[in-house]
């Protein structure tokens, strides 16, 4: 009997994501276009644009020219409040895209700032058009795309409307581990870019309730944590108290 090949695991370092498994394939390599319009379509995408941990790909109020596709590393987006502190509004991971919520008012709403260094490919928009009139395949493939980023968003919106903390927590960690299931990645291991604050402010929890959360989950064995580096150890378990299910072996108790 062959044996079994184990899934990728992501080390515990920067994951990277083949053109296959990124967001932005569809556009890159859409189906249907012949080779003159593939060199054309090539020609546009601008690779390996490299950010450092905390410089910022885009900030709030800026024109909008380009969508973004992470190759490797995070970056999370998020509004600056009127007491100086940042409201995080998302984590982007290796083969997710980012920038097309500010197609439609050509200002980038948000800000975006890499989480650790991160490698990322680049698509200017006005040019992408152009092609578009050409091709007229792109236009399809672009509105799957924005299709299914806005499905990503109502799914997050309803895993983040719990009401108690540990499903709040629980959600999150389902919903990194699925997105990087979809990138051919290991859905039990992987590591979080983003810190136990900006983790605490997109849930809209205080940060001491998120981490005296993973210290309990570390002990009930849903998880183990090390830092940054997770490892789920009772998926069932983690699913069902994400979606509040009664059967999950929480019994009562909730932090809140």
């Amino acid at each position: 009997m062959d044996e079994k090949k184990p899934d990728k695991v992501i080390p515990f370092s920067q994951p990277k994501v083949s053109c296959e498994g990124c967001g932005m394939f569809q556009l890159c390599l859409p189906i249907g276009v012949d080779l003159e319009e593939f060199k054309e379509l090539d020609g546009i995408i601008q690779r390996h644009r490299i950010l450092r941990r905390g410089e910022y790909l885009y900030r709030a109020g800026e024109t909008f020219h380009s969508i973004y596709a992470v190759g490797a590393g995070s970056i999370k987006s998020f509004t600056s409040l009127e007491d100086g502190c940042e409201q995080v509004t998302g984590f982007h991971l290796p083969g997710e895209m980012l920038g097309l919520e500010a197609i439609n008012e050509a200002h980038h709403p948000c800000s975006a700032k890499a989480l650790e260094t991160t490698n990322l490919c680049e698509i200017p928009f006005e040019r992408l058009g152009e092609l578009s009139q050409r091709i007229p395949v792109l236009q399809t493939e672009l509105l799957k795309v924005m299709s299914k980023e806005i499905l990503h968003d109502q799914s997050l919106l309803v895993l983040l409307g719990k009401k108690s903390a540990d499903e709040r927590l629980a959600a999150f960690l389902v919903s990194i581990s699925t997105r990087y299931k979809q990138r051919g990645f290991s859905a039990e291991s992987f590591r979080l870019g983003m810190s136990r604050n900006d983790i605490a402010s997109y849930l809209g929890l205080a940060v001491e309730t998120v981490s005296r959360l993973f210290t309990r989950f570390h002990e009930e064995n849903l998880l183990q944590v090390h830092g940054k580096d997770i490892t789920i150890c009772d998926e069932v378990r983690l699913h069902a108290m994400a979606q509040n299910a009664k059967e999950y072996s929480g019994h009562n108790a909730r932090v809140q």
